[in-house]
């Protein structure tokens, strides 16, 4: 994964009139480049010279050769341009400095991945009456490129989904967190699914909710209906069977 890339180097120099005072002149020289493509094939080399904040002379490798803004930037831009070495040393920044350095940062950053780490948490617990609130949170993954989805019973979810955009944590990695809202009922399958450049194929986190209080009341009764009908049957086969002892049958 490639991101448009854009490096600046600047070195100043300030010429002051009188020893001492604040003011003065400055000349600053300004060495940019800038690339969007993946295999930096639309690399640009740019420099620049600057006189108190103008430019005068730039080089631009589109162009390739210097360009004056000025009077005297003209006439230096002659001379550069009328200078093989010069000119033929500039033209190859391009490759030499912009472009070796680009596919170092590409390897290093750029095409760095990392894993997620992926957590489900409820956020509302839900009732006969009320839905139930669900988050994924996805952490601590790079590059920030990430789709987050939600399932139910393996049909997409496309409403009462909220997300937050990739948040930077500050040290190169993100993080994301998206909630789902939804209707307990009993048997469902609620799953968030990631998809990032760091996995071979879309992975799958499952969501186990607990079982509603409703649902678990009606389990209980029935539990504790199940119970004492298997009280009584045991009691009155114990009974019957002592009847039969006492009465020699």
């Amino acid at each position: 994964m490639s991101v448009p890339g854009l490096w600046s180097f600047q070195h100043i120099l300030m010429l002051s009139v009188l020893t001492g005072a604040a003011d003065g002149y400055y000349f600053h020289q300004w060495t940019q480049c800038i690339y969007s493509s993946p295999d930096l094939s639309d690399m640009v080399y740019i420099e620049g010279f600057y006189f108190n904040k103008y430019p005068f002379v730039k080089f631009n490798s589109t162009v390739g050769k210097f360009v004056g803004f000025t009077e005297f930037g003209v006439r230096i831009a002659e001379n550069y341009n009328n200078d093989p070495g010069i000119l033929q040393q500039t033209r190859a920044q391009v490759d030499v400095f912009c472009r070796h350095n680009a596919e170092v940062t590409e390897a290093a950053v750029y095409n760095k991945t990392v894993q997620p780490r992926v957590k489900l948490r409820s956020v509302m617990p839900g009732d006969d009456t009320h839905p139930a609130l669900v988050m994924c949170s996805v952490y601590d993954f790079y590059p920030e490129r990430i789709k987050v989805s939600w399932y139910e019973d393996g049909v997409l979810v496309t409403s009462d989904v909220t997300s937050t955009e990739e948040l930077p944590n500050g040290d190169w990695l993100y993080q994301i967190h998206s909630e789902l809202e939804y209707t307990p009922r009993a048997g469902q399958q609620i799953s968030c699914v990631v998809e990032h450049a760091s996995f071979s194929k879309p992975m799958v986190y499952h969501w186990d909710p607990p079982v509603p209080e409703f649902e678990l009341n009606v389990e209980l009764l029935l539990a504790v209906e199940t119970a004492g009908l298997m009280l009584g049957i045991t009691t009155a086969a114990a009974g019957f069977i002592y009847y039969k002892i006492r009465t020699g049958l």
